[in-house]
């Protein structure tokens, strides 16, 4: 039993997670920064604002060192949601096991280093993806020899379904990512044929739960017997112990709304269900958003509420006591039955493209393309969402404070961070740390293991950054696809007549301008949760807009650059991360510099205070997950622009 969490400081963290051991919680999930997940340290400029916001941020063994305080390692069980840098973090989590004086194997968790899902829908990559693999791999290898209770891969099914994924994209597309990864480290031959089983056996899957119940526990049997069958065809594993699908989860947050909070409670306890009740594809280990996540970072007491239902779900209930309650249901058998025969079907088409890295591209953009599709749903009223498009009146949430019921991470803790990495710099060997630094190079340049060298460059007090940017400097660098190029216009279904009167609707203000009308979309700092541009940058072309957009990742000065060298006409900044009030300001103050004089607006988990902050700063409209009518707040904006060139 797991709460997700992790923010501001490493001291923070720590007495955040000693507080939720002592209610009860059975297991550590650990959420880091952007700039830790990324690769950077909390001083570089693309840190900028992002530091403590999502997670801790974690830059030297002395950072790791204090998050896992007074908790002994060798009986915890840690998971990481770690990517990018998994191998790093691992590093620098077996270097602090040993300085408390554990038994290195007997370290137990996971890390999720589940790197192509990042190309596909989260954003953390910092690699291209052939050495990507290369690290992914030897972290396998090296944990199965020397931490054999180490889950050293968590295929991570739950972004992509955060992504827009069905459950027949969210089943074909995690299974040909494991098997990119299997295929991948039997290639690499560091682990001998006879042992190649344990490999198998400590893969594990980071499910979603989303809020279709009967269509959830089918496609959790779906993933059961697909892996089983995958493991013993492909792999020819015999023993079923290793065979075993073994997932966590959280559940879905993709559905959490940010009108009538409160329904999110039921939601969650739907979908923790989904997951619990049918024994034979029951999760492991399961933690739970808060009710409040589509309003901003949660506080302890709402992460106690997940907790605790949990623990009435296991102590109170009797769901747990009884053999698997849908075996022998018609109903289910011909449901797990066809979303197997799609999935295999899905799953025999990425494996004839090459397999999941070099089908990158097709996921990425059939992702884009469902998520629309989710969207157009919504707002056409064919899905229904209860506070949303059905039931929308009702009264103001009682769970919601001053402060908007969310927890609000102090400014000062990023400077605080700044202080404390350079202060580490002082104080650490750098002698040490150069001769570290250059072995990791050497062996980047090899074919050999980089755990080994990993480890010592974590020993020798080497910070995130530097383990990062030398590993960059050998690799290279790269920016994932964004899916939205090839995307088709669509005729709009049930919004075709509102697309049409929109459409229309922008094509007077073009006549007001004068040309086309042109936006850029943009992701300032590290936030890689692209879904929303995506989507925005889709419909905007929909409606006949011109649109500017380079994916994740960019500086405040590279999109204010882009905006006056494409001569658009609004800029749309979409951040999730919190992050909004430093890097907005940035750009709405370097575009003034520059005298083009068009209106940013922003989107994205923006409490109602940060909002007003926003306006004052010159920022002309501020969007949150509520607006889901992106028809309708296009039209907006483009009324925006034309009213800014019209004074």
């Amino acid at each position: 039993m797991r709460t997700y969490s992790g923010h501001s400081s490493a001291a923070a963290s720590n007495a955040l997670y000693r507080a939720n051991l002592a209610k009860g919680q059975t297991g550590l999930s650990v959420a880091f920064d952007l700039p830790t997940q990324t690769g950077y340290d909390s001083d570089h400029v693309l840190a900028r604002g992002e530091v403590g916001k999502v997670g801790v941020p974690v830059t030297s063994l002395d950072d790791l060192r204090t998050l896992f305080d007074g908790i002994p390692l060798d009986r915890m069980n840690t998971s990481m949601t770690i990517n990018a840098t998994a191998m790093w973090l691992l590093a620098l989590y077996v270097a602090v096991a040993e300085e408390q004086g554990a038994d290195v194997a007997a370290l137990a968790g996971t890390t999720q280093n589940d790197i192509v899902k990042e190309y596909l829908s989260r954003g953390t990559y910092a690699f291209p993806p052939t050495p990507s693999m290369r690290l992914t791999t030897d972290v396998v290898a090296w944990t199965v020899r020397h931490l054999p209770r180490w889950n050293p891969l968590n295929i991570c099914s739950y972004h992509l379904q955060e992504a827009g994924a069905t459950p027949v994209q969210e089943l074909a597309f995690a299974l040909a990512n494991a098997i990119a990864v299997l295929d991948a480290v039997r290639e690499r031959g560091q682990v001998p044929e006879e042992e190649f089983g344990q490999v198998v056996g400590r893969i594990s899957f980071f499910v979603n739960a989303g809020i279709r119940f009967v269509e959830e526990v089918a496609k959790l049997r779906a993933f059961v017997e697909l892996w089983d069958r995958i493991t013993r065809e492909r792999y020819g594993v015999t023993d079923p112990k290793l065979r075993r699908f073994r997932y966590g989860v959280q559940v879905n947050s993709l559905g959490l709304t940010e009108q009538q909070p409160e329904n999110n409670i039921a939601r969650i306890l739907i979908e923790m269900l989904g997951v619990t009740l049918s024994k034979g594809a029951r999760a492991r280990a399961v933690q739970l958003p808060a009710w409040n996540e589509a309003l901003g970072l949660p506080r302890p007491w709402d992460q106690q509420l997940s907790l605790r239902m949990q623990q009435v779900l296991a102590f109170e209930t009797d769901l747990l006591e009884h053999d698997d309650l849908f075996d022998g249901s018609v109903v289910m058998e011909r449901k797990v039955a066809g979303l197997v025969e799609a999935a295999q079907a899905l799953l025999d088409d990425v494996l004839a493209r090459g397999g999941a890295l070099e089908a990158v591209d097709f996921m990425k953009s059939e992702l884009v393309r469902s998520n629309a599709e989710r969207l157009r749903r919504i707002e056409s009223g064919e899905q229904q969402v209860v506070g949303v498009n059905v039931f929308p009146t009702g009264e103001p949430s009682p769970l919601l404070d001053d402060e908007g019921g969310i927890l609000v991470v102090d400014d000062a803790a990023e400077a605080e961070q700044l202080a404390r990495l350079e202060a580490w710099r002082a104080r650490r060997d750098e002698a040490a740390v150069a001769a570290a630094l250059a072995e990791l190079r050497r062996v980047a340049a090899t074919d050999d293991n980089l755990m080994p060298a990993s480890i010592a460059c974590a020993r020798a007090g080497v910070t995130t950054g530097e383990w990062t940017g030398v590993l960059r400097e050998v690799f290279g660098e790269y920016r994932g696809p964004t899916g939205v190029g090839g995307q088709a216009l669509t005729s709009g279904g049930a919004l075709a007549s509102q697309l049409e009167t929109a459409r229309r609707r922008v094509h007077e203000v073009e006549a007001r301008l004068g040309r086309k009308l042109r936006i850029l979309v943009g992701k300032p700092g590290l936030d890689g949760h692209s879904n929303g541009a995506e989507q925005v940058a889709l419909r905007a072309r929909d409606l006949g807009m011109e649109v500017v957009y380079e994916g994740i990742r960019l500086t405040p000065e590279q999109i204010v650059r882009a905006a006056v060298d494409e001569d658009v006409h609004v800029v749309g900044l979409s951040i999730l991360s919190g992050s909004h009030l430093s890097l907005v300001p940035q750009v709405v103050a370097g575009l003034r510099r520059e005298g083009h004089d068009v209106p940013v607006v922003a989107g994205g988990i923006i409490p109602p205070a940060d909002a007003r902050r926003l306006r004052e700063s010159g920022v002309a409209a501020v969007f949150t997950p509520k607006d889901f009518e992106l028809t309708d707040l296009l039209v907006e904006v483009a009324e925006l622009a034309a009213a800014r060139a019209a004074v």
